[in-house]
């Protein structure tokens, strides 16, 4: 399904390109999936693969320590250093963050929830589904920057403050 949309996204972008989308009708059904499936629908489709894949990779990202940081100023500091800088951080900065995301974006998708949200173009029936990925991926961040709290606290309380968190931890 995903090289199909990818193949069609394509197709458009250099149909554009071309000047050739004038020649053709953004709502007109693709012949492949019947009338359940326009230009639209796979835009939002797009967009809402897109959240998801965003929403729910972070906190993978997080845990793995393949998360974007500063490495040409991270490279200078010891490893006690990093640590105790990655502690402040989550601390003061990702956890506040999140947990205040929870917070409002429960109520966001709530909302979509109550009000029976569903997109005008015909995409996704209940728009609540997508917006749910919102409080869910906060979550999964908030857990994982809880770990990563209670794991840099553990090093840097420990004898061995001098390693790593990557040789500490395998």
């Amino acid at each position: 399904m995903i090289f199909i949309l990818v193949f069609v996204v394509l197709a458009a972008v250099i149909g554009a390109q071309l000047g050739l989308s004038e020649l053709t009708s953004w709502e007109n059904p693709i012949p492949l999936f019947g009338n359940h499936l326009n230009m639209t629908s796979i835009g939002e489709l797009q967009w809402h693969i897109f959240a998801l894949l965003v929403m729910l990779s972070g906190a993978y990202a997080l845990k793995e320590d393949r998360h974007v940081r500063v490495d040409v100023w991270s490279a200078r500091f010891s490893d006690r250093t990093r640590l105790i800088i990655d502690l402040l951080g989550d601390v003061f900065l990702l956890i506040p963050f999140f947990a205040l995301l929870t917070w409002y974006s429960w109520a966001f998708m709530q909302m979509a929830y109550e009000f029976g949200e569903q997109s005008n173009a015909g995409g996704l029936v209940d728009r609540y589904l997508v917006k749910a990925a919102l409080p869910l991926g906060s979550v999964l961040m908030l857990g994982a920057g809880l770990g990563r709290v209670l794991r840099n606290l553990g090093l840097l309380l420990s004898n061995s403050g001098n390693t790593t968190s990557e040789d500490s931890i395998q």
